[in-house]
C-alpha cells in the first residue's frame, strides 16, 4: 500500500528556492570569480586614481594659491612685467608660471585672468585674448570680468560685432551689476562702430531705464544723440 505523499508546507517550499538560489549564485561566483577580481580591481584602482588625482589638485592649488598672492603686490602697484615673469631675486614664480604650472587649479585659472589683464595693460592684445580664455573661474562677477576682458581684446582688433556681443554677454553674467551700465555701454559703442546704430539705440534705451543712476547713463545721452541722427 502506498503511503500518502507529504504534504510540503510553503515555509519548505521558500526555503528550498532559498537553498536553490544559495548554490546557483555560489556556482556563478566561483565560475565567474577570476573576472569579478578582475573588475573589483579595476574599480579599485580607478578609485585610487582618483582619489591620488583630486588630493594632488588640492595640494598643487594651496601652492597656486600662496604663490598667487606673493605675486599679486606686483599687479596691484601696476609692475606688470614683473607680476607676470616674477622675481627671482624674491623667489617669487610670477603669473605666467602659476598658470603653467597651476592652470587646472581654481587659484592657477585665477592667476590666468590677472596675467591676461596684465599683458591687455601692456597692450599685448593677443596675449590678454589666450589667458582670458584660459580663466574659466566659478566667482560670477569676476567670470563676467573675464568676458569684458575678451570684448575689449576684440575691439582692440576692430571685430567690433564680435566685441559687442561679447560686452552685452559680460553684462547679463555680471550677476551683483557692479559693472553691467558699464559693459551695456561699451556694447552700444561697438554697435555704433559697427555701423549698427539700431541695435546701439535698444542697448542705451535699456541702460537708461534699468541703470539711472549710473554714470554711464549719463553718457547714454549723448551716444543716443548719435545713434538716432
Amino acid at each position: 500500500m502506498l503511503k500518502p505523499k507529504k504534504k510540503i508546507s510553503k515555509r519548505e517550499i521558500k526555503e528550498d528556492r532559498l537553498v536553490t538560489t544559495y548554490f546557483e549564485a555560489q556556482s556563478w561566483f566561483e565560475v565567474n570569480r577570476k573576472r569579478l577580481g578582475t573588475i573589483f580591481t579595476g574599480v579599485l584602482i580607478a578609485a585610487v586614481a582618483v582619489w591620488f588625482y583630486y588630493n594632488n589638485l588640492s595640494t598643487q592649488n594651496r601652492a597656486a594659491t600662496a604663490d598667487l598672492g606673493n605675486i599679486l603686490r606686483y599687479y596691484d602697484q601696476a609692475q606688470y612685467e614683473t607680476a607676470i615673469n616674477g622675481s627671482p631675486r624674491e623667489n617669487l614664480r610670477g603669473l605666467k608660471q602659476i598658470v603653467d604650472e597651476y592652470g587646472g587649479t581654481s587659484s592657477g585659472k585665477l592667476a590666468a585672468f590677472y596675467l591676461g589683464n596684465s599683458y591687455f595693460a601692456l597692450r599685448e592684445y593677443e596675449k590678454a585674448l589666450e589667458y582670458y580664455k584660459e580663466a574659466r573661474v566659478s566667482d560670477p562677477s569676476i567670470m563676467a570680468s573675464v568676458t569684458a576682458g575678451i570684448a575689449a581684446c576684440h575691439e582692440t582688433q576692430a571685430n567690433y560685432v564680435e566685441a559687442a556681443r561679447t560686452f552685452e554677454r559680460a553684462a547679463k553674467d555680471d550677476e551683483m551689476k557692479l559693472h553691467s551700465a558699464e559693459y551695456l555701454y561699451r556694447a552700444a559703442q561697438n554697435y555704433m562702430m559697427a555701423g549698427e546704430p539700431k541695435k546701439a539705440e535698444d542697448i542705451l534705451k535699456s541702460l537708461k531705464a534699468n541703470y539711472s543712476q549710473s554714470p554711464y547713463a549719463r553718457e547714454a545721452d549723448r551716444l543716443l544723440v548719435r545713434a538716432s541722427s
